[in-house]
């Protein structure tokens, strides 16, 4: 079995990628949807955040309240670094429990993360990173996002650099041009390549 981490800069086209290997056979185990789920209403961090963080970080459907917490970790590192501390072990715990379920030849391992902590790179077999320019990304967050430029340039700054991410990889997959099509036969290479 393949452990390959896949990762790359907010609008860069990893999670598509993602999907489009799992749709070839991979297994795939998100670390982002599994932090989300630590976050909702009901989740596993929600009582450590509002005890280490304060109440006004939840919202009140009892979820994390998603744009107040972003502006306070943008401004306040410190922040950013006991709300990891809470649900970084979390999510590692849940993806041991998804990685014991997975049975195909390749387990993507989808950390937006990876570049930026260094307990990943050991544990994983290959490091694939889904690059494009920060134009790109802008254009692609601000389709989709509702968020301000801003907000979005405020993201792609807080996130490892193009360069850091790329110095971590084994592979790398230029995903500047908008077309499905094309990313879709990188993931046939892909597939083929790691005997999905």
């Amino acid at each position: 079995m393949l452990r390959l981490g896949l990762t790359g800069g907010i609008g860069s086209g990893k999670s598509t990628l993602a999907r489009l290997l799992a749709e070839r056979g991979a297994d795939v185990i998100d670390a982002d949807a599994l932090s989300r789920a630590t976050t909702a209403a009901g989740g596993s961090a929600i009582p450590a955040i509002r005890e280490r963080m304060g109440a006004d970080m939840i919202g009140p459907d009892g979820a994390l309240d998603r744009d107040r917490v972003r502006a306070r970790v943008f401004a306040d590192p410190a922040a950013r670094q006991v709300l990891e501390s809470i649900i970084h072990p979390l999510v590692g715990e849940a993806m041991a429990r998804q990685l014991a379920a997975c049975a195909s030849a390749c387990v993507v391992f989808d950390i937006p993360l990876l570049a930026e902590s260094p307990r990943w790179p050991a544990r994983l077999d290959r490091v694939l990173v889904v690059d494009c320019s920060e134009a790109t990304q802008t254009r692609r967050v601000l389709a989709r996002s509702g968020w301000t430029p801003e907000t979005t340039a405020s993201v792609i700054r807080q996130q490892a650099s193009r360069e850091q991410r790329r110095s971590v990889a084994d592979l790398v997959v230029f995903n500047d041009v908008d077309d499905l099509s094309r990313l879709a036969s990188v993931a046939d290479d892909l597939a083929h390549r790691f005997g999905l």
